[in-house]
């Protein structure tokens, strides 16, 4: 019975933090979307605004940007500390309300909230975009 209610967690769990289904993600729509975003983050260069520069994202540890170690909250160095890495289910969770994932957290910015938005910016911060 434990190991049938450990599956069910797991893949209930799964079902709900994997990337948008049914949504092609599109990185030319992404870099749209990101406008959103270039006030605080860059993409496309290694240079920090009022948040961190967001090259290379995917795949990195939550609050671990060297360069940005003095702006980052507790919390979200505490979040990276406990295993939070940028994949694609995290970002998704994050973007879609990012004080719901670190609440304490400096990022103003409300969220994106269509599953296509989110897709397709996730999309773009993979394709690791360059000027």
């Amino acid at each position: 019975m434990k190991s049938t209610i450990s599956f069910a967690s797991a893949f209930l769990a799964a079902a709900f933090l994997a990337p948008l289904p049914g949504y092609a993600q599109d990185a030319a729509a992404g870099k749209t979307v990101f406008n959103k975003c270039r006030a605080c983050h860059n993409a496309d260069v290694e240079k920090d605004k009022i948040g961190p520069h967001l090259v290379g994202v995917v795949g990195r540890t939550a609050g671990s940007l060297e360069s940005f170690q003095s702006k980052y909250s507790a919390n979200m160095k505490e979040a990276g500390a406990g295993g939070l890495v940028w994949d694609d289910a995290n970002l998704t969770e994050y973007l879609r309300d990012p004080k719901a994932v670190i609440p304490k957290g400096k990022m103003a910015f409300p969220g994106l909230k269509d599953d296509a938005d989110l897709a397709n910016v996730i999309a773009y911060l993979k394709a690791d975009p360059k000027p």
